[in-house]
């Protein structure tokens, strides 16, 4: 599935020179957590999120905020005096947005999104802004997901498995045997901590035609 498939197309847009207040209101009437600032051109200079607006002076006391930014060199001082205190949203927003293309594959999204710690990412079709993708559009990849279309039969169900073992499971490398009776799964092998168990049980559970799974650990193996 690729980005095009589940992004916003309808985006809410402001410009640098709208007021955070706004901002502010535009975020709570359309529930959405940012909003991408373009020029008047359309090209897409940051967004403005709830992040931005969390150290606002209406809504942090100035004690505390000078408390938090002593430690901070004058630039920086003076660059968070501004994103507090601006009414433009072209002061507060984030400049130079994490971008990703519309057929970029979902998986690269969720990525970013963990890596970068954000919530939502605009999405562009050969520099211009064609949409949004949130956290919540990714939902849409979880439950469209195609079904495991593994081959029927015990032999197929168990060598479907053996290959998912070793992919990022925290099973890699451990002697684990698997044996498939008319769709019922039996795990043997020495893994003896609670979390392996339940990853190889989870990866069986997610191979179409399994029925059921048995697990033999720690130490009981098959004759």
């Amino acid at each position: 599935m690729l980005v095009k498939d589940v992004m916003t197309t309808k985006v809410i847009r402001l410009s640098p020179d709208n007021s955070v207040r706004q901002a502010a209101k535009l975020m709570f009437e359309h529930h959405v957590s940012g909003i991408p600032v373009v020029d008047d051109e359309g090209n897409l200079l940051g967004v403005i999120s709830e992040g931005d607006l969390i150290r606002r002076t209406e809504l942090c006391s100035e004690a505390s905020v000078l408390v938090a930014d002593m430690a901070l060199e004058a630039d920086d001082r003076a660059n968070a005096f501004v994103r507090r205190c601006s009414w433009r949203v072209g002061d507060v927003m984030t400049a130079n947005p994490v971008t990703i293309e519309e057929d970029a594959p979902v998986k690269q999204v969720a990525r970013l999104m963990q890596e970068r710690g954000i919530k939502r990412i605009p999405v562009m079709r050969g520099g211009e802004l064609v949409g949004i993708v949130s956290r919540a559009d990714l939902l849409q990849a979880i439950f469209s997901a195609r079904q495991d279309e593994t081959a029927a039969g015990d032999e197929a169900i168990r060598r479907s498995i053996l290959v998912r073992l070793g992919e990022n499971t925290g099973l890699e490398g451990m002697d684990v045997t698997v044996m498939v009776t008319e769709g019922i799964v039996h795990f043997w092998g020495k893994v003896e901590t609670a979390a392996c168990r339940r990853a190889a049980r989870i990866v069986a559970e997610s191979v179409h035609g399994v029925r059921g799974v048995v697990e033999h650990f720690p130490d009981t193996y098959p004759q």
